[in-house]
């Protein structure tokens, strides 16, 4: 039987930069995680942003949902269906404090015209390019 996890996430804009997180494996990601019971998809995307990445942000817009499924662990054949609600978000400073616990060993702000390059996996790439998109627009 299919397991459904609900997480949320931030693309989260510093002037012309998005914030990724570099893995301990060396791969960049968004910050993102589980929405916990009771809380609302706006209010995890907030506390991931901050719990992984050490960054106090502002949701300016939601930006869709990407769906996914991968295996629970190496032992089990266990399919997860994920869901991830993603956010633009800013914030006033590049400050960040990458969460060591999580396996994240580096969180930086990379520039627009990178970003693409660096995102490790096609379903962020695709999400940061509905953001970039949406900024440009207004500009």
């Amino acid at each position: 039987m299919l397991k459904e996890e609900i997480s949320s996430g931030g693309v989260v804009v510093f002037n012309n930069a998005i914030l990724l997180l570099k893995k301990f494996n060396g791969d960049w990601v968004l910050p993102k995680g589980k929405i916990e019971e009771g809380e609302s998809s706006k209010d995890a995307a907030l506390r991931e942003v901050f719990e992984e990445g050490g960054v106090r942000a502002e949701i300016k817009e939601y930006l869709g949902e990407i769906h996914y499924t991968y295996k629970e662990n190496w032992d089990e054949n266990r399919p997860v269906h994920k869901t991830v609600h993603w956010y633009l978000m800013t914030c006033k400073n590049m400050e960040t404090t990458p969460q060591k616990e999580e396996g994240f060993v580096e969180a930086k702000f990379i520039h627009f015209n990178q970003v693409l390059s660096l995102a490790k996996y096609n379903d962020e790439t695709a999400i940061i390019e509905v953001a970039l998109k949406k900024i440009k627009s207004r500009r």
